[in-house]
């Protein structure tokens, strides 16, 4: 099951965060600034895998974001790390080149997105084509 999915930059500004199990607010800031410290201080040459208290924290560097999940110790390490490029290339297939200003000021279609690929803490759907499909019905309605 994924606890939380976080998207910070290199400064440790938190551009997206969303959270499946329930947490207290003071507790939500706090692992995120200790997220941002783990795997902002980790060199390149080790891997994408770090454990965190009783988590396993799958992360991806693309440009100057930090893509995080935070999973449980038994969960399909790889299996995430695909979730999250997937996510990555159906941002940048919808944006067009998606950058973090896209993230910031479209920040209801980011999320549209991920509720698209993940719910309640359970990857749905990984078929980019379906996911970019709804978008476009969504847009539509508009």
């Amino acid at each position: 099951m994924i606890h939380f999915i976080l998207l910070q930059n290199r400064m440790g500004k938190t551009r997206l965060c969303k959270w499946y199990v329930p947490c207290e607010d003071a507790e939500k800031e706090r692992q995120k600034t200790d997220i941002h410290r783990l795997v902002n201080a980790r060199e390149s040459r080790f891997t994408n895998f770090v454990e965190y208290r009783q988590v396993k924290v799958i992360y991806r560097r693309y440009a100057s974001l930090f893509f995080c999940a935070a999973i449980d110790p038994s969960d399909n390490e790889l299996a995430i790390l695909e979730l999250i490029h997937l996510f990555v290339e159906t941002l940048d297939h919808f944006f067009g080149n998606v950058c973090e200003l896209d993230i910031v000021f479209h920040f209801h279609r980011v999320h549209f997105i991920l509720d698209e690929m993940v719910l309640g803490g359970e990857i749905l759907e990984v078929s980019k084509p379906a996911i970019l499909a709804r978008l476009r019905q969504l847009e539509e309605l508009k």
